[in-house]
């Protein structure tokens, strides 16, 4: 992979969909698009990496940036924390959600070394779980409060849905676009 020469593509190569943007007042359609890309992620992430080998995987997506292997264990780490974040925000008053640090579970034995199926399997279920909860709620549950300490803002639970859309996007992305510049 050739290193970036400048900043715009250093920028492109670390947020291939663009800087996540919050929509305001979303309607149902974008949720009901939200969720239809949260659960068609798990067979878009096992058909994009279906075939690499050791190397392939172990292959960051940019400098300094994770590896293939490491992308895909982060995926179901964040989203089982995205779907727990849902559940907490529709049956608990306003709670105040627990951050976990990614990057260091990134770092784990696992997620550097470790078989990639679990994970996709993992993440398959959890979205399975997810969308089956989220599809089934109404305007109301959706409207309920969560807060993230770290950021000291208070969001929705049908925020979530958006947010780990573009997750799911942005992490595929890392992962289809450095197999289209390696000619994978």
């Amino acid at each position: 992979m050739q290193a970036p020469t400048n900043s715009t593509e250093l920028e492109d190569l670390r947020y291939p969909v663009g800087r996540r943007m919050s929509t305001a007042l979303p309607t149902a359609a974008q949720r009901a698009e939200w969720l239809a890309e949260i659960a068609a992620l798990p067979a878009r992430l096992a058909e994009a990496v279906g075939g690499l080998d050791d190397g392939q995987l172990d292959t960051p997506y940019r400098p300094g940036g994770w590896t293939v292997r490491q992308v895909v264990h982060h995926l179901p780490d964040s989203h089982a924390n995205g779907y727990v974040r849902c559940c907490l925000a529709l049956t608990e008053d306003n709670p105040t959600i627990r951050p976990y640090d990614e990057a260091s579970w990134a770092e784990l034995p696992f997620a550097k070394h470790g078989p990639i199926q679990p994970s996709l399997d993992f993440l398959a279920g959890v979205h399975a779980r997810w969308v089956a909860t989220m599809a089934a709620v109404d305007e109301a549950a959706l409207a309920r409060p969560w807060t993230h300490p770290a950021e000291n803002v208070t969001f929705r639970a049908g925020d979530l849905l958006e947010l780990y859309a573009w997750h799911s996007r942005h992490h595929l992305a890392h992962i289809t676009r450095l197999a289209e510049r390696s000619g994978w």
